[in-house]
């Protein structure tokens, strides 16, 4: 869902693209069918498109604010994606004065790197291409400055766009000029891509990290203790109580990291005001509040009480 178009020269690189992303979920051959009437140009504005998905059953989500061009270094990244079930398919273009490498990558695992020194590339899909390259050559006769290629890359995709839904009528526009020859250009360009896909390794990991964690708090938070038996007294000093869990719970740290401080069976410190305390007075959760069963007098602890 994405047309990138990029020159890259003597006198620098420039890119165009547009801002639009569409997602939709539904029955996968329905899926197909409206992805095969996309490509191939049957459906031409996006009042046609969301009419044709609402009769195959599939929604849809259409955003242009899609950021698919920016400066790493002293290059410009254009970048189209496939989320699939597993991986993220990406297919980059790096592009500087003298040099572009074009790049794909499942997840941020290279699969092929290949390296060119000038002409114009265009990222997209078959109907879109055809239509940017029509137009790019009726339009562009020679070079002219990268200003004004920018301007003709931008009208080419409006133009593009009031043919295909799967083109946005937002755009971004880059231009990068370093005074690189066709050597310095792709020492730089290896220099870039290979710390950019570094910071890539590393965002999928953190990200992984991250969802790892989110997994590991929901199934947590999920067993906490709102209602029930806890345990019951076995000591009692003043205002502090030494309480003996029960079989079913487990005490664990409240700093998030879910840490166990004590099993079932273990003794964990609580504190009450109540002066009527006695040894073997339960401890339950009753309404989401720890108290004695006996009389309801609150209790605090500084730990999480959940179930095996």
């Amino acid at each position: 869902m994405s047309l990138i178009i990029a020159y890259i020269g003597k006198k620098g690189c420039v890119m165009a693209a547009d801002k639009r992303r569409i997602g939709y979920f539904g029955d996968k051959e329905n899926l197909e069918l409206l992805e095969n009437e996309l490509y191939n140009g049957s459906i031409l504005n996006d009042d046609d498109f969301l009419d044709r998905a609402s009769e195959l059953g599939i929604s849809v989500k259409i955003t242009d604010d899609a950021s698919k061009l920016k400066t790493v270094g002293n290059c410009i990244r254009g970048e189209v994606s496939t989320k699939g079930t597993m991986e993220t398919k990406r297919r980059r273009i790096y592009g500087t004065t003298n040099g572009y490498q074009i790049i794909e990558l499942l997840g941020s695992q290279t699969q092929s790197r290949n390296a060119g020194k000038s002409g114009i590339i265009i990222f997209g899909n078959n109907f879109a291409k055809q239509l940017a390259q029509n137009l790019i050559s009726k339009r562009l006769k020679g070079f002219k400055s990268l200003r004004y290629m920018g301007e003709v890359f931008e009208d080419i995709l409006r133009e593009v766009s009031s043919k295909t839904p799967t083109v946005g009528k937002n755009f971004d526009v880059l231009m990068q000029q370093p005074n690189y020859d066709d050597s310095e250009a792709q020492k730089h360009l290896n220099l870039t891509i290979d710390h950019d896909i570094k910071v890539l390794t590393k965002f999928r990991q953190d990200l992984t990290e991250q969802l790892v964690q989110q997994k590991i708090d929901i199934e947590m938070a999920n067993k906490i203790i709102d209602e029930g038996s806890i345990g019951h007294v076995v000591k009692i000093d003043g205002n502090m109580l030494l309480i003996k869990l029960n079989d079913k719970t487990q005490a664990l740290k409240s700093d998030g990291t879910w840490k166990q401080v004590a099993a079932p069976g273990q003794n964990v410190l609580m504190f009450t005001k109540s002066a009527d305390v006695e040894l073997g007075d339960e401890v339950v959760i009753e309404n989401e509040d720890l108290c004695l069963k006996k009389d309801k007098s609150s209790l605090d602890c500084d730990i999480i009480l959940c179930s095996l």
